[in-house]
């Protein structure tokens, strides 16, 4: 973040906090803000401070993830989050990896942070997404990275854009490996090993072919021990269900989901456009039921 501010990257406000009074004079002076570690991933730690919220009890679990025991606090940007991936080699640098994030998940869960999947293509086009863009390459130029690859979280506010991070590697979370191949046909991952070969890009094997709609969610059923996961055959037997995975088996307890490591398993589709995307999406969480059995209720049997 530092070196961001130092390069003109347009980012939040932020500062590292130490101690309560830092962190209530941030809510003060920002209103809504938002609380991490300043090492961790997956939304370990990650809260959003609204009126109300107990500062001293979130920045404690705060730390608690923290691996250094250092958090800090940015300001809250109201606005769509995207997820975008650079390819960059020396001066050139293309980005055939964005994707709309998909938070409607956050009231359940708050003052966690938890995304639930994603959307391509992206909503945004034009000079908008020109300008998301070229954030993220000069996010990932002020850190000095010329080759490689580099994943950016970045936020679209009423000033324009503005980077969260930037991750210096692919994702997870099927953006590179699902989303855009389906989406686009483009297979950035040949890219990214080229790369590490010390080969040059193809440039030209980085230009859409499409935009097909696709777009992946997760699953987050109540904790407790599992019973049962009906549906899945069905699911999985629908063309445009491209990957449907769980994670747990019957028997094993399901932990409450405190980040993203603790989602129980994923699914992607694909349609012809965006509202039969939403409905084939809606279909799958109807067909899939995951039946738990909470937790105290399983030890007393």
């Amino acid at each position: 973040k530092q070196r961001f501010a130092a390069r003109g990257v347009p980012i939040p406000w932020f500062a590292e906090v130490r101690e309560l009074g830092e962190l209530e004079q941030a809510r003060r002076e920002r209103g809504t803000v938002v609380l991490k570690p300043i090492d961790r991933s997956g939304s370990r730690g990650v809260f959003v401070l609204r009126p109300g919220d107990d500062a001293r009890e979130l920045l404690a679990r705060s730390r608690e993830f923290a691996y250094s025991g250092r958090v800090m606090v940015e300001e809250h940007l109201d606005g769509p989050q995207v997820s975008t991936e650079s390819v960059l080699w020396d001066g050139h640098a293309a980005t055939p990896g964005f994707a709309d994030r998909n938070y409607e998940l956050n009231a359940r869960f708050a003052p966690q942070v938890m995304e639930n999947g994603g959307w391509v293509p992206s909503r945004f086009e034009g000079a908008e997404r020109r300008a998301l863009e070229q954030a993220t390459v000069a996010a990932a130029r002020a850190l000095g990275l010329e080759r490689g690859t580099a994943k950016g979280d970045l936020v679209w506010s009423a000033d324009g854009p503005k980077v969260i991070e930037i991750a210096a590697r692919l994702s997870g979370g099927d953006l590179c490996e699902s989303l855009v191949p389906l989406s686009s046909g483009v297979d950035y991952v040949s890219a990214a090993i080229r790369i590490a070969l010390g080969e040059e890009p193809d440039w030209a094997a980085l230009e859409p072919q499409r935009a097909r709609p696709v777009a992946n969610r997760y699953f987050f059923p109540e904790p407790g021990e599992l019973v049962a996961v009906e549906g899945l055959a069905r699911a999985r037997a629908q063309p445009w269900v491209k990957k449907l995975e769980v994670w747990y088996r019957p028997g094993q307890l399901v932990p409450p989901s405190l980040s993203h490591a603790h989602r129980f398993g994923v699914f992607v589709v694909v349609a012809d456009d965006r509202d039969a995307l939403e409905r084939r999406i809606e279909w799958v969480y109807r067909t899939v039921r995951i039946v738990t059995r909470p937790q105290q209720l399983a030890h007393a049997g």
